[in-house]
């Protein structure tokens, strides 16, 4: 284990090497905005995450929570970015509900075939606007 592993990193550059953030400034700016908690509690963009630090990552289309497997000294490959963080169970339980109530039922988007037709828009449209007011 080499000596930047053992010492940590700063949050808001782990958010942006584990590409959570497309950019640092991104990943800083949230941790400011109080989007971010590291075991628990509010934190600063300077904060050092170690190993088995669990960061809590609120977002306007997920919320996850992760366990910090490891720090890397530059970003790389999202396959390599998957192996820093592991998500806990009880995240992966509750996105897994959020996409199932936000995805209206009836529709299926076949992206193979590029976008929806405007009928189909209209229909997925009506279908959302049903289970919000309903």
């Amino acid at each position: 284990m080499s000596d930047e592993e053992q010492l940590g990193q700063r949050i808001d550059q782990w958010l942006w090497v584990a590409r959570f953030f497309k950019t640092r400034s991104m990943a800083a700016a949230a941790v400011r905005g109080g989007r971010i908690s590291l075991n628990g509690h509010s934190t600063k963009p300077a904060k050092t995450v170690k190993r088995c630090d669990c960061v809590s990552i609120k977002r306007e289309s997920f919320d996850i929570d992760v366990v910090v497997q490891n720090t890397a000294p530059r970003r790389g490959p999202a396959s390599v970015a998957q192996t820093l963080y592991e998500e806990t169970p009880q995240s992966l339980a509750r996105r897994e509900k959020q996409r199932a109530e936000s995805a209206p039922s009836g529709i299926v988007e076949d992206r193979k075939w590029g976008k929806l037709d405007k009928k189909s828009r209209r229909e997925r449209e009506r279908m959302k606007r049903a289970l919000r007011q309903g």
